[in-house]
């Protein structure tokens, strides 16, 4: 491309008034998601974030499992915190619901297959991943990814750069029903810690479980040991989040 030809090129496509307040406006829409979600789960500590898919019917042993792992951390002191949708994050709120501690959903505005479950004691909603995300993260003693799609991958991708980059405090991390995520944490080890995309320490930063009480147990001993609260560096990193 010659020099005529490229000070001729378009580089900045032309936006008009309305739309540019537009897209400035959203910046106080994302402003009062990240607002609200600070306010009304600050004070809800400890708690658990658990993800799975949409889709897994009620009937299915993942959604009874995940019912009563939800139920026995519920039970054992924990808030539990799901996407506010159906399937597994149903599975989730119904357990907490039936215990002792909130049942927390963080429900999306999505065009298709996201609507609200009937078991939540604290209902925010999104419209925005990135900040959703971040309420996940943000006051979460312990993420527990029961077998889900691109959203699970997603969050699981997530909580694992904040922890291996020390962007948030380290946290138990469980990966629940091994035959579903072993042929994921064997292309970890063959691909990218063999091509030094990852450190061999990296699989530490989480576990495979599959029984509920050996969960539950997990994390409340990870709990029990560090129910000072992060150090003021964790504190620091947090800020950033």
């Amino acid at each position: 491309m010659d020099q005529e030809t490229r000070a001729q090129h378009p580089v900045l496509r032309p936006i008009d008034d309305k739309e540019l307040a537009r897209e400035s406006w959203k910046i106080f829409q994302i402003m009062g998601e990240f607002v609200e979600g600070f306010e009304r789960l600050a004070r809800i500590r400890p708690s658990v974030s658990i993800f799975g898919s949409a889709r897994t019917p009620r009937d299915h042993p993942l959604y009874l499992l995940t019912v009563e792992v939800a139920r026995k951390l519920s039970d054992a002191g924990f808030a539990v915190v799901s996407g506010g949708g159906p399937g597994l994050m149903e599975a989730a709120n119904k357990g907490a619901q039936g215990g002792k501690s909130p049942s927390i959903g963080l429900n999306i505005q999505l065009p298709k297959e996201q609507s609200g479950n009937a078991y939540q004691d604290i209902s925010l909603y999104f419209r925005h991943f990135f900040s959703r995300k971040v309420m996940f993260v943000k006051y979460a003693s312990a993420y527990v990814v029961m077998p889900g799609g691109f959203g699970t991958l997603d969050e699981l991708a997530e909580i694992l750069t904040l922890v291996q980059t020390s962007k948030t405090q380290r946290i138990p991390i469980v990966l629940v029903h091994t035959p579903f995520w072993t042929g994921l944490i064997e292309w970890f080890k063959t691909t990218l810690v063999a091509e030094s995309t990852i450190s061999p320490q990296d699989l530490d930063l989480f576990v495979l479980l599959d029984d509920a009480d050996a969960i539950v147990n997990y994390i409340f001993q990870h709990y029990e040991r560090t129910v000072s609260g992060p150090t003021a560096e964790e504190r620091a990193n947090q800020m950033e989040l």
